[in-house]
């Protein structure tokens, strides 16, 4: 079975995400120096998602 096109993502358009994911803000985190390896997983600190 098909997908029906008004369901289907464009190639070039692609909207902004607002929620990052937890790999993605332990980089963002480590990267300011606000995380380092052994530290918590859970309960991180909101990050934007510039």
């Amino acid at each position: 079975m098909s997908q029906h096109p008004s369901l289907r993502v464009g190639g070039k358009i692609r909207k902004k995400r607002n929620v990052l994911k937890r790999f993605e803000r332990i980089d963002k985190l480590s990267g300011e120096g606000r995380w380092k390896d052994g530290d918590k997983v859970l309960g991180l600190p909101k990050t934007k998602s510039e």
